[in-house]
């Protein structure tokens, strides 16, 4: 049996490499969400993206970004991301402390107004809710 140089070595583990890298790029998610962005039906969002009344941090990204609701209504936040996200109003509305992976954080809006949140620990993380 033939002995591989050290060069076909690192040849032979590049293409090896290359062809992982190709793979694992065809195996994409799709971002495309059922998102409602008004309406207070109460849905649950089933398997795809965020019912009505709620907003899911995922992908480092609040979804919907804003939405907009009656007064009296309560959203949940559900944090999808494997990271922990806070929920926190730019005016000192509401603040959700940590979220961890897989929690959730309702608030229920009873004046009308826009609200805008952020995440404290990825401050670019940005929405609003505006309250009819």
């Amino acid at each position: 049996m033939k002995k591989l140089s050290d060069s076909n070595i690192k040849f032979v583990a590049g293409i090896f490499m290359i062809s992982i890298f190709m793979i694992s790029n065809s195996c994409s998610k799709s971002t495309a969400y059922n998102t409602p962005t008004t309406g207070n039906t109460g849905s649950t969002g089933g398997t795809g993206g965020p019912g009505a009344n709620q907003v899911f941090i995922q992908g480092m990204a609040f979804n919907p970004a804003s939405i907009t609701v009656t007064a009296g209504t309560t959203i949940t936040w559900t944090n999808k991301d494997a990271i922990a996200h806070t929920v926190t109003s730019d005016s000192n509305a509401f603040d959700s402390g940590s979220v961890k992976s897989g929690g959730t954080f309702s608030f229920t809006f009873s004046t009308a107004g826009t609200y805008s949140y952020h995440c404290t620990i990825h401050p670019s993380m940005v929405a609003s809710v505006t309250v009819n």
